[in-house]
């Protein structure tokens, strides 16, 4: 492996990593909000539209799967431009819809394509930056995310409220697709911008870093969670569950803000709104995790995510059922703020040292798995019960998760009750 270390500029990064993260999740902030309006008004019961909503974080679990192969052997700027223009597909089908089967297969596609998205640009910012600017390139990059899912839902407001029509919200995710991979087009190549980069050979090849961590992550997926199966099957159902949470978080509050009868404009602004304490806290998360250890934000974290899904599931019949809609949606995104970065950080404590990819792409994947599973869960319970009584199954299922997370966060962790650099002063 190459060692030597290229100089590094922050602004080095902004337009081939952190501007198409920031347009990319603007489209998917702005989109997420309305996909089970939009199946909604296509003629679907709530249960159908939430399984068409979950159907997103399905597509990202299933596209998590070939990504690592795929970016090993295409690069991480073609897997981006190449997941943009799966995307404009994805949502010229959302667009053009007829019915709610036809929004959930374009749906899906914009779900693989986001998840090749996420594992491509982090590849690039493994690859091209320094390992003395990485952790905080990557919280940068997690910022960044989290801006655009604050600014997406205001622009969906916006643009309802000229067209009057939910799936309009869908031409502002296409256009900022195509924007996204015009950029990554027009870019020169990143390793003549960069300079020298780090490279490791890996079955017969040579790979930038980046390249080499998702192959690795990817390869053996199965085998990795048997060989690992007894911290996944205790804290990774913490894991699992912490996933599961905050999908149920996306599908839920529109759900339930179509069931009280809010106004499509009103109910993005909400949820930007709610985006913008969930954006304000990433960094406060991080100090916390660091300050005073893991525990001290898995465990809030979780116990707010189950005790707002509680509170919302009594609130529906209420005749202050929108005041109470509002708050919850505001404590959720306090409680979710909380814990933002706690899966990747988990993951890095628990990674062999040596060779952390296998294990990394284990941990990510019970992740997803617990994401993938809340909106079928939120569906199911919705068909056969009611909205109420999904959401007060997904607030038990949370503070399960946190007695979880109590009980073998500290065995499996080292740094469970204190930070990476020692104990409080």
């Amino acid at each position: 492996m190459s060692t030597i270390e290229p100089p590094f500029r922050w602004r080095s990064i902004a337009l081939p990593a952190l501007l198409p993260t920031l347009l990319f999740s603007i489209g998917e902030g702005a989109i997420i909000p309305i996909i089970p309006i939009a199946a909604n008004n296509l003629g679907a019961t709530l249960a159908i539209a939430g399984l068409v909503a979950g159907i997103l974080t399905i597509g990202e679990l299933f596209g998590n799967i070939p990504s690592g192969w795929l970016i090993a052997r295409v690069g991480e700027r073609p897997a981006m431009i190449g997941a943009s223009v799966l995307s404009v597909i994805g949502l010229v089908i959302c667009v053009i819809a007829p019915n709610p089967v036809a929004l959930g297969f374009g749906v899906l596609l914009v779900g693989v394509a986001t998840a090749v998205f996420a594992l491509a640009r982090h590849a690039f910012m493994t690859s091209f930056v320094p390992i003395a600017y990485r952790a905080r390139a990557l919280a940068t990059l997690g910022g960044t995310f989290r801006l655009g899912y604050f600014i997406g839902p205001f622009l969906s407001a916006i643009i309802i409220h000229l067209t009057g029509t939910a799936s309009s919200a869908f031409w502002i995710h296409l256009f900022f697709c195509v924007a996204t991979a015009v950029i990554l087009i027009t870019l020169p190549d990143p390793t003549a911008t960069f300079g020298a980069v780090r490279t490791v050979r890996l079955a017969g090849r040579n790979m930038r870093e980046g390249e080499a961590l998702v192959e690795l992550e990817s390869a053996g997926l199965f085998q990795t969670i048997y060989r690992k199966r007894a911290v996944l099957t205790r804290l990774g159902v913490g894991a699992a569950l912490i996933g599961a949470l905050r999908a149920s978080r996306q599908v839920v509050l529109p759900l339930w803000a179509v069931s009280i009868g809010i106004s499509e404009p009103n109910t993005a602004v909400i949820i930007g709104i709610a985006g913008a304490v969930d954006f304000a806290l990433f960094y406060a998360s991080g100090q916390i995790m660091d300050r005073f250890g893991r525990l001290w934000s898995a465990l809030p974290s979780m116990i707010g995510l189950g005790l707002g899904h509680l509170a919302l599931a009594f609130t529906h019949d209420l005749s202050s059922n929108v005041s109470w809609f509002i708050g919850v949606a505001m404590f959720l995104s306090l409680a979710n703020g909380i814990g933002s970065g706690i899966l990747m950080t988990l993951g890095a404590d628990l990674a062999d040292k040596d060779n952390p990819a296998p294990f990394l792409g284990a941990w990510r994947f019970t992740g997803n798995l617990g994401g993938a599973a809340a909106p079928l869960i939120v569906a199911g319970i919705t068909a056969v019960a009611s909205l109420s009584f999904a959401a007060a199954t997904l607030g038990v299922l949370g503070l399960l998760g946190a007695g979880v997370i109590a009980r073998y966060l500290p065995r499996f962790s080292p740094h469970a009750g204190r930070g990476a650099a020692g104990p409080k002063a």
